[in-house]
């Protein structure tokens, strides 16, 4: 019995441990600090200048776009109704997410990736594509390939995209994302009535000063992600960045190992990359970007970072 009495602590904390780990529940943490960091800014934003507004605004919706990357894949344990539920408020106001995890996966076909048609988070267009493009368009394709261009019209180029891909849907009679979109429309409104009404946000404070910004920092990480390689696994990048940056994006960064191993959470792949970095970089064909967003911005931040014609089709 008394062995019993001292192995009873020992073994609950062992239970407790594994329950831990195996729900995930750092990211219970997480899916916290972003609602309460994003609750707090909105309700005392008149104390908040807008200089400092817009990066702290920014990084709260980014980080929740990439807490909805998390929900796709990882937290396995959870009922696919939780997983729902925790990514539902639209903070980012411009893409449902159930409708965001049905796209996302079609881009998880690894051998697809980078080829247009078939992977919807291409930036490449088809030889024939483009050669019918006007020399304004090719041009709006070019800047859009630059770092500045990227944040400054890149959320307007992927609302162009989504809206011409959603009506496509419709016309041709393929309702799959309509349920997705009746939920967004009223949570969107539930979200702006709140904004507005109760903290007292002007509108277009919130869309230009929180949630453009946000969207622009959210396609930071995916501005070099992929590229074109004869191989499917040479396609997909390494950046190795400062942890607050890999905290926002969840260490998808590193953004191989999360191609290797979707479902790994996000906590996981930084260790896992240290314990397997040249496994991994001979895996993706050195395919690196050692000096973090800082070399992004001094090799393209006006330099087209590749051309948007694909190499092969």
């Amino acid at each position: 019995m008394a062995d019993a009495a001292i192995a009873s602590p020992a073994s609950a904390w062992g239970r407790a441990t594994a329950w831990f780990w195996t729900y995930e529940i750092p990211s219970v943490f997480m899916a916290a600090a972003i609602y309460g960091a994003w609750f707090l800014l909105i309700w005392f934003h008149e104390y908040v200048p807008y200089w400092l507004m817009i990066p702290l605004g920014a990084y709260i919706i980014a980080w929740q776009f990439s807490f909805q990357h998390e929900a796709i894949h990882a937290l396995r344990r959870w009922p696919r109704w939780l997983r729902y539920a925790i990514c539902l408020p639209p903070l980012g106001l411009w893409f449902p997410f159930p409708a965001y995890r049905r796209s996302h996966s079609i881009h998880h076909v690894n051998m697809n990736i980078t080829v247009p048609g078939k992977d919807p988070e291409t930036y490449y267009v088809p030889k024939d594509q483009w050669r019918k493009l006007s020399a304004l368009s090719r041009g709006v394709y070019l800047f859009n390939q630059t770092l500045v261009g990227r944040l400054a019209i890149g959320p307007l180029i992927r609302l162009y995209k989504l809206a011409r891909r959603e009506g496509t849907r419709i016309i041709n009679r393929d309702y799959v994302n309509v349920s997705s979109w009746l939920w967004h429309v009223p949570l969107v409104a539930g979200l702006m009535y709140f904004v507005t009404m109760i903290a007292g946000m002007a509108w277009w404070e919130y869309v230009f000063l929180i949630a453009y910004p946000g969207f622009s920092l959210g396609l930071l990480r995916a501005f070099y992600e992929h590229r074109w390689g004869e191989r499917p696994k040479q396609r997909t990048a390494i950046l190795e960045a400062s942890w607050p940056m890999s905290l926002l994006f969840l260490w998808n960064n590193i953004h191989a190992v999360h191609h290797l191993h979707p479902t790994m959470p996000w906590y996981e792949i930084p260790g896992f990359y240290r314990q397997n970095r040249d496994r991994i970089l001979e895996h993706n064909g050195h395919f690196l970007i050692p000096g973090g967003y800082l070399e992004e911005v001094r090799r393209w931040l006006l330099k087209p970072v590749f051309r948007p014609i694909h190499p092969k089709y």
